[in-house]
């Protein structure tokens, strides 16, 4: 009897470990996504920045998802113009992080394979201090055990509060194109 029920137990352990792993192994991570944004107008000079060191994290049992990416991480071919942007512009030292908390709408990971799928994303942009609603459609593939996710959307310094000084605002266009590129493997 003693010898069934600590069978019976370590049977249990057994399993509830294994669906503890299994669940953890449902998180994945990319600790150098990437995010390149762009406010150029066709006749000055370009104003894109990049920046390689983007964390985000995807819980495929809940479908959200969530990113993280210093301000002063974004980096311009023109120093001066970073240093405006970061001091003048978006103030990285008030605001140093631009979060984004959200989900993918109608997923399901089971269904992923190396064929690109459109996947709807929806969540809030936290930059400056603001917070603004997103909604865009991603391209997601699954090729192992990393999952690319590639998008983009449009944002207005308006929408974050950032004022353009007169002199330079018809050298920065009025709609600033975000996009995002995220590697993301199993945790």
């Amino acid at each position: 009897m003693l010898k069934s029920l600590i069978s019976g137990i370590a049977g249990c352990l057994l399993i509830c470990s294994s669906t503890l792993q299994l669940q953890a192994q449902e998180k994945f991570i990319d600790k150098n996504g990437i995010i390149i944004f762009e406010a150029s107008e066709e006749v000055f000079e370009e104003v894109k920045a990049i920046n390689k060191s983007v964390t985000t994290i995807y819980d495929s049992q809940s479908n959200k998802i969530a990113s993280l990416a210093l301000v002063i991480g974004f980096q311009f071919k023109n120093s001066l113009m970073q240093e405006h942007f970061n001091e003048n512009y978006v103030e990285s030292e008030t605001y140093p992080k631009a979060i984004f908390r959200g989900q993918l709408q109608d997923f399901d990971l089971k269904e992923l394979g190396p064929d690109v799928m459109d996947v709807n994303l929806k969540g809030i942009l936290n930059f400056h201090g603001k917070d603004k609603e997103i909604t865009t459609t991603v391209q997601m593939q699954r090729i192992g055990d990393v999952l690319q996710m590639i998008g983009g959307f449009i944002v207005t310094p308006l929408d974050f509060d950032i004022k353009i000084p007169k002199i330079v605002r018809n050298k920065i266009a009025k709609e600033v194109q975000v996009k995002i590129d995220f590697k993301l493997s199993k945790k």
